[in-house]
């Protein structure tokens, strides 16, 4: 049997790993290159998202500013949309892709859009798989309590859902955007694909957290076959 502290499961989350790693560059470098393109109309960002959400009555959805580098978010417990700094005050390309994208979270929330009213009502409790799942089941190999290690994997299928759920989530919302530059013209048709690199660059992101987590899930198999088995 391996000794405990060399655990050769880890090369199963390379691929994973390589797939994050390419989907991070990928997106800072497409935002990069578009913030660099200034819309024709010259909109910001956030003056584009109020229109927006006025435009499908949510006017009471406050846009605000929020700090970091594309840390722009819906928050769905108190309706309210943030974009970071680099969107906020920005009329590129990139930006109004962005803030549209966010837009469409906060249609989805007020259509009931089943994916995100799923993804809002597991959130407590993926928060609580995600912390106890990885600690319940390295205690249950120490202990050799395949209880303990399975009670882990059952836990971590909680953060395979929220993954599974958060990919048509975002891929709507990226579509909704998309569909709704087009049809109030805010962006031309050539400064839609623009847009549309932005958020096709940044929906991999969430292909690879999805592989991630997968590709940790076989590990955990892997390893309750290893070691749930020992005398």
């Amino acid at each position: 049997m391996f000794p405990f502290f060399f655990d050769p499961t880890m090369v199963l989350l390379i691929p994973a790993l390589l797939l994050a790693m390419w989907a991070q560059m990928r997106v800072k470098s497409v935002f990069a290159n578009y913030s660099r393109v200034g819309s024709r109309r010259g909109v910001t960002a956030s003056a584009v998202a109020r229109a927006l959400l006025d435009r499908f009555g949510l006017k009471d959805v406050p846009v605000q500013r929020v700090g970091g580098n594309l840390t722009d978010h819906y928050d769905p417990r108190d309706k309210s949309l943030s974009l970071s700094d680099s969107v906020y005050g920005s009329s590129s390309i990139a930006a109004i892709g962005v803030a549209a994208h966010e837009v469409g979270h906060a249609i989805q929330d007020s259509v009931n859009y089943s994916p995100l009213k799923i993804r809002n009502a597991i959130v407590p409790v993926v928060g609580i798989g995600s912390t106890l799942a990885f600690p319940l089941f390295f205690i249950g190999i120490l202990l050799r309590g395949q209880m303990l290690m399975d009670l882990g994997i059952i836990l971590f299928l909680g953060v395979i859902l929220f993954h599974l759920v958060t990919l048509p989530v975002e891929f709507d919302a990226s579509n909704r955007a998309l569909r709704v530059l087009t049809d109030t013209g805010i962006l031309s048709t050539d400064e839609i694909g623009g847009a549309g690199a932005v958020l096709r660059a940044a929906s991999w992101t969430y292909v690879a957290a999805t592989v991630m987590a997968f590709a940790q899930l076989i590990r955990l198999l892997f390893l309750r076959g290893m070691f749930g088995s020992r005398d």
